[in-house]
């Protein structure tokens, strides 16, 4: 039998070099199929009326949570604000929610308007004053809360605050609904009411200058009611979640004086349910980008860092609490 040449020697070890390259999955093999993508995070963020301070201010969180917290579809939505919110939280149907810190108290106590603690609520951020405001017009011939009884008053929304503080502050005057012809209005509903002649004033708690209360006052004469002195420190010694305020003259067209009234505080409320990744997040993502949300009104830029845990009425969620702690606020 004759012996390969020196030529197919090689060859032969050549190709076998070659078989050995391709068999070990040298760069021709196919990648492996990449990763199912993990599902996105549905964030509801529990506003209240359009006409309000909290619908523009969630729709700029939500730009910023979008653009910044990866893997998530967050959307602000209208509702019925801080107690309608409170019960949004509670039943899983937001994840986010504005609400009045009386109201976030009176929740997690279980008292007022709730007939059991809600447990499964936690704080984010406080944000700004919510000033209480009596709306009238001009003409008719309203100048104290007094002067509301026998009148058609809006007080607010079905189970907002605004209609839990109309209740407070009438009775530090020694009087109830019952004095008065309440009808129950969103604040958009209200000032379109008052435009219209079917109610004589408006109970309104939010933010200044109030959306609602600018356009009336485009078109008509608008006076704010002050509290008296006597109802103010009524009202702040029993509640402690009130604080004196002033509404500065000029802050609405044809307003010169200033008028003395109270505030509470708006809060940012999420549920127990949400992880502490996901609320560290988007806490950091909204501290990260307070120009932004400065833009949408001009109550978000009231929020700061050294102020975002005051007159906090509830536990700090375990994500706020972090990341407030590597901010070395306490």
């Amino acid at each position: 039998m004759r012996k390969p040449s020196k030529f197919a020697a090689v060859l032969l070890s050549l190709l076998l070099v070659a078989a050995l390259v391709v068999g070990c999955g040298g760069s021709e093999q196919p990648a492996a199929p990449d990763a199912p993508p993990a599902p996105t995070q549905f964030i509801s963020i529990a506003t209240g009326g359009q006409a309000g301070t909290y619908f523009p201010l969630g729709g700029a969180m939500a730009e910023i949570f979008n653009a910044n917290v990866p893997g998530i579809d967050a959307r602000a939505e209208t509702t019925n604000a801080s107690v309608a919110n409170i019960s949004l939280l509670e039943q899983g149907q937001a994840e986010l929610a504005f609400i009045q810190n009386d109201i976030s108290y009176y929740a997690y106590e279980g008292i007022q308007m709730f007939d059991s603690p809600v447990t499964n609520i936690a704080g984010v951020a406080t944000l700004y004053p919510e000033v209480i405001q009596v709306v009238t017009l001009a003409d008719k011939g309203i100048n104290s809360i007094e002067d509301l009884k026998g009148k058609k008053v809006a007080v607010g929304a079905p189970a907002s605050g605004t209609e839990a503080n109309a209740r407070q502050i009438l009775a530090a005057y020694g009087m109830t609904f019952e004095d008065i012809t309440e009808d129950f209005l969103s604040f958009g509903e209200a000032a379109g009411n008052l435009k219209d002649g079917h109610v004589d004033a408006a109970f309104l708690t939010a933010g200044l200058p109030t959306g609602a209360v600018l356009d009336l006052g485009a078109t008509h004469d608008i006076k704010i009611i002050s509290l008296s002195a006597a109802a103010i420190e009524s009202l702040t010694t029993e509640y402690a979640f009130y604080a004196p305020f002033t509404i500065e003259g000029g802050t609405y067209a044809k307003m010169d004086e200033d008028v003395a009234t109270v505030a509470v505080k708006a809060m940012l409320v999420t549920t127990t349910e949400l992880s502490e990744e996901m609320v560290y997040n988007l806490t950091k993502a909204l501290f990260d980008n307070l120009d932004a949300y400065g833009a949408a009104h001009e109550r978000g830029k009231d929020l700061t860092l050294e102020t975002a845990t005051e007159a906090m009425s509830l536990p700090l969620h375990p994500g706020a609490a972090k990341f407030y702690e590597e901010k070395g606020i306490q």
